[in-house]
């Protein structure tokens, strides 16, 4: 088997085969992108029955299976994530083979809230007030400097509002540490936020950025419900210079999606993913180059795609249940992404693209397509 030279430019290829940690529905979409484009892909998953695999070559494998990852190093031009969980060492041992975008630094400080929110300090871009807290008692005192209400949530791991507890007042404090089991944590003086926002950025190998319009973002229960796009959003440019810092900072390739409140007029930074993002996927249908696209051309050297809205557009999550195809796709300017997962409760299903001229126009289509999913059609 032939290992590629790690100094190989991808930019001289023109059918790559491109390797994906992880088989997922990001996995899935990244390879409908570049499936078009003419590119091959192999993945690497546990599961049997990840939505990519039937897309490409599918090793199935742990994460931290060395001989697996070799072997996906070697097979493949150049290599990427689709969900930022993956373990470190893993890109640390693909990165002595070939090339790995996003990079091992990247990761590390977004698997760690406390190390995020410190990078994000360190480039002089706003934050909650926090303390690490790694015991009960750490949590009592941490609460006494930063008062209520507060969240506490897991430094590691957690997602859609899993590894996180709302503190309003004392008598909150035990059971919020219990729901940690454990392990290190970190505690948050919750914003009172105006609304969030999500800035989809993508950085090439050269140094060249674009940035998405900024999407506003809704939430139920902890996981991402909506995403509306208002094209020239004020927000915009104060997203666009503390995403080039980062991405600068990080010496970043790929797409990156970070996570904002806005209040009193200012960005405050949440978290990022370096990956693509759900509140990205309305680039499919509603921008002249999707985030997929996007991330593909950026690993491989290629010119970035344009990043500008077609229209107005909205993104809404299908979860724990999927609507009926036919009625859903008989309204006007509604695009369907089915992720073929087994129904469950809390599980993200698929999501719909919904593009219109205006964009009162797209929250009518949208009150139309939220009827039909409540009333089971």
């Amino acid at each position: 088997m032939h290992e590629p030279a790690k100094h190989q430019r991808t930019s001289e290829l023109t059918q790559a085969h491109i390797g994906i940690i992880g088989a997922g529905q990001l996995g899935q979409m990244l390879a409908l992108a570049g499936i078009a484009m003419g590119q091959r892909f192999t993945f690497l998953d546990p599961s049997s029955q990840a939505p990519a695999g039937k897309l490409g070559r599918h090793i199935q494998a742990e994460y931290d299976d060395e001989l697996a990852l070799k072997q996906l190093a070697v097979e493949c031009d150049v290599i990427t994530l689709e969900f930022e969980n993956v373990p470190v060492s893993a890109v640390t041992s693909v990165g002595r083979h070939n090339q790995i975008h996003p990079g091992e630094r990247a990761l590390s400080i977004a698997q760690d809230r406390v190390h995020e929110k410190q990078y994000f300090e360190s480039l002089g871009i706003p934050v909650a007030t926090y303390q690490p807290v790694d015991s009960l008692a750490a949590l009592e005192a941490a609460v006494l400097m930063i008062g209520y209400p507060a969240i506490l949530k897991t430094r590691r791991l957690g997602y859609d509002g899993k590894g996180q507890a709302l503190i309003r007042s004392a008598a909150d404090l035990t059971d919020a540490w219990a729901q940690m089991h454990n392990h290190p944590a970190i505690l948050e003086k919750m914003v009172p936020f105006i609304r969030e926002v999500s800035l989809i950025a993508v950085r090439g190998l050269t140094g060249e950025c674009a940035f998405y319009p900024v999407g506003e973002n809704q939430h139920r229960s902890g996981i991402l419900q909506r995403t509306e796009i208002h094209p020239a959003d004020p927000a915009q440019a104060e997203a666009e210079v503390y995403a080039r810092r980062v991405l600068s900072g990080l010496d970043y390739v790929g797409v990156l999606a970070i996570e904002f409140f806005e209040h009193k007029g200012q960005l405050i930074a949440n978290e990022m993913a370096p990956r693509v993002h759900n509140s990205g996927h309305w680039t499919q249908n509603g921008a002249v180059t999707s985030q997929f696209e996007n991330h593909l051309r950026a690993i491989l050297g290629w010119p970035l795609g344009r990043t500008e809205c077609i229209g107005h557009s909205m993104m809404l999550n299908l979860i724990g249940k999927m609507p009926s195809h036919r009625a859903i796709l008989a309204i006007p300017g509604v695009h369907l992404h089915d992720y073929g997962k087994e129904p469950r409760a809390g599980r993200k299903l698929g999501h719909l693209n919904i593009v219109g001229n205006t964009q009162t126009e797209c929250r009518v289509r949208a009150a139309q397509v939220e009827q039909l999913i409540r009333h089971g059609n």
